[in-house]
């Protein structure tokens, strides 16, 4: 078990920051791989070339190992989720009458992609409803209604492997299978989940995975990473930029322009990828999810969050079961005598950062949390 690597970060005094599922702080390590990045462009004549690749690359293995992806070449370089999503939508084979499936209240770039991508080809959006939060077995339920929706019809199947609001954990394996019996591909939003428990490329086998990177990646704002599996390696990217072209290492040779692109998913790379600061952070920030491993990680929160969830049910809140959420971010839905001004309030004087989506509280710890956080949490919500 991993002690708590509060001093890894920088994170005030008597901050109580439960809000990884909103953004990561900074480690030390990431914060000064982002200083070096700005220092290294005071002298440009010093990057060369390959330095345009190379730091590139090594991203991409880091990932790899993140998913257990074994081809480091089905890695791009993203800036968000939508960037990522916008290019499956753009190369997902359909017909109209077909049907593109999601869950309620999914996090919105994984839903607006969809519904332009059905209003232009006259598709059908398929939006699974969520059980009532009072459900018992709500997790269960809500994982067997999503596989249900699922036919032959199906052009796609967009989805989250946890609820970005609650924390509800979705079987993306059997999604997975059922998704290819039925000759359907499946895009996994992996912003929520990737880098705090463990997601294998190997078994899931999504077609898509898409994450941003300043969450449980640990990374800066406006860099992202995706996995496109065989079914894109003929796609066409969102952008036409030369970097992701055949040759273009040499770069004497970029006015002698080719159609060819890189290999695999290096096509859908973000033009100037090779942001000298931002890579290099988020560089950082995967170097620590590999040192501190992601199983750890994972271990870790649930520590943290089994004692809290229980105490909070014990009050009358709800909380899902363990086999149906996250142990790194789950939903408190507090009972209905909770006055919900009051314990706004009490949050802030607390110093307590957590996050208010939909009708839940979302909270979401991370190493750098400990038994203290969890006191000030529960000594709100009464």
């Amino acid at each position: 078990m991993l002690s708590c690597q509060r001093s890894a970060f920088m994170l005030p005094d008597g901050v109580h920051y439960l809000n990884c599922a909103y953004m990561a702080p900074l480690a030390a390590a990431v914060r000064a791989a982002g200083i070096r990045g700005i220092d290294r462009r005071m002298a440009p004549h010093l990057i060369r070339p390959e330095d345009f690749f190379d730091e590139s690359d090594h991203l991409r293995c880091l990932f790899s190992r993140v998913v257990n992806a074994p081809d480091p070449n089905r890695v791009a370089i993203v800036p968000s989720v939508s960037y990522g999503l916008a290019a499956v939508a753009r190369n997902v084979p359909a017909s109209r009458g077909d049907n593109v499936v999601v869950l309620e209240e999914q996090f919105p770039s994984n839903v607006y992609v969809w519904r332009r991508l059905c209003a232009e080809r006259g598709l059908e959006l398929r939006t699974v409803e969520a059980p009532p939060p009072d459900a018992r077995g709500r997790g269960l339920e809500w994982n067997i209604r999503l596989l249900s929706s699922i036919d032959r019809r199906t052009a796609l199947v967009s989805v989250p492997h946890v609820h970005w609001a609650d924390g509800t954990l979705f079987d993306l394996e059997r999604v997975g299978e059922r998704a290819r019996d039925c000759d359907a591909l499946l895009a996994v939003d992996g912003t929520q989940s990737v880098g705090a428990m463990p997601f294998d490329v190997q078994r899931v086998r999504p077609d898509a995975l898409v994450c941003a990177g300043y969450k449980w990646l640990l990374g800066p704002y406006s860099t992202g990473l995706a996995y496109y599996g065989p079914a894109f390696d003929q796609g066409t990217p969102i952008e036409e930029n030369w970097i992701t072209r055949r040759g273009s290492e040499a770069f004497a040779g970029l006015v002698r322009y080719r159609d060819e692109y890189q290999p695999a998913a290096l096509r859908y790379d973000v033009g100037e990828r090779s942001n000298f600061v931002l890579l290099p952070m988020l560089v950082a920030a995967l170097e620590l999810v590999l040192e501190w491993t992601v199983p750890a990680i994972e271990a870790y929160c649930r520590a943290l969050t089994g004692p809290l969830a229980r105490t909070l049910r014990e009050r009358g809140h709800r909380v899902e079961e363990p086999r149906w959420r996250g142990g790194h971010l789950f939903g408190v839905r507090v009972r209905e005598s909770v006055d919900r001004a009051r314990l706004t309030e009490r949050l802030q004087e607390r110093q307590v950062a957590v996050s208010f989506r939909g009708d839940a509280i979302r909270v979401a710890p991370h190493l750098y949390n400990d038994a203290d956080d969890t006191a000030a949490l529960l000594d709100a919500v009464q």
